[in-house]
């Protein structure tokens, strides 16, 4: 995607676009065009068909796209056509949400572990998922060939997990802590600022 110069724009609106064709796909829909497409999902059909001539292009003219195979396509783009090991660090109230969350299965994102330090967390099993004491992170994340990290610890605990996965062989972390991570540059972070999200919210409101 380098060498074809994708705009990061585009990248993040490619979810969007699976998620809603796959809501097409469950309502046995075949295909599409630009324009049904743009009054489902909220982009114009001219910023849809640009999209996706990022990547070669997926439409016939007077056809549209075929739903099924655009949804396998995009599922490609965005790396689904594999499965992906998981472990979440911080098993409260967060860390237990995302373990009952059943669609990061289906996706292919595999939780084969939770971690905390709090002594009355560890042992329990959230979704046949045991709560395991952060003495064993490297050696459980390494063994179990584990890619991404979900952190749902406090800011303060943050930085310190992030340092002991330099450590390892992980190579994503999805960050719900409120603060920047301090990472090697080959560790790609995606973060989730809740508060973040919220006081755009609280800005939009006040306009």
């Amino acid at each position: 995607m380098k060498d074809r110069n994708i705009s990061l724009a585009v990248i993040r609106r490619l979810p969007k676009y699976h998620r809603y064709l796959k809501e097409l796909l469950d309502n046995d829909i075949k295909r599409i065009s630009s324009k049904e497409l743009s009054k489902i999902i909220g982009f114009t059909a001219s910023q849809i068909r640009q999209d996706l001539n990022n990547f070669g292009g997926f439409g016939q003219q007077g056809y549209g796209y075929n739903v099924e195979d655009l949804y396998n396509e995009i599922g490609k783009i965005l790396g689904l056509t594999r499965n992906y090991n998981t472990v979440i660090v911080g098993a409260g109230n967060l860390g237990q949400a995302l373990a009952n969350y059943s669609s990061f299965d289906r996706l292919g994102f595999n939780l084969k572990g939770m971690f905390d330090i709090n002594p009355k967390i560890i042992g329990l099993t959230i979704n046949d998922v045991k709560v395991i004491d952060m003495d064993s992170f490297e050696t459980f994340v390494n063994d179990n060939n584990v890619e991404i990290v979900y952190i749902c610890t406090n800011r303060d605990g943050a930085q310190d997990v992030a340092d002991r996965i330099q450590k390892t062989n992980i190579k994503a972390i999805w960050n719900f802590a409120p603060i920047d991570l301090k990472v090697r540059e080959d560790i790609i972070v995606e973060n989730v600022h809740l508060i973040d999200n919220l006081l755009t919210l609280s800005y939009f409101l006040k306009e």
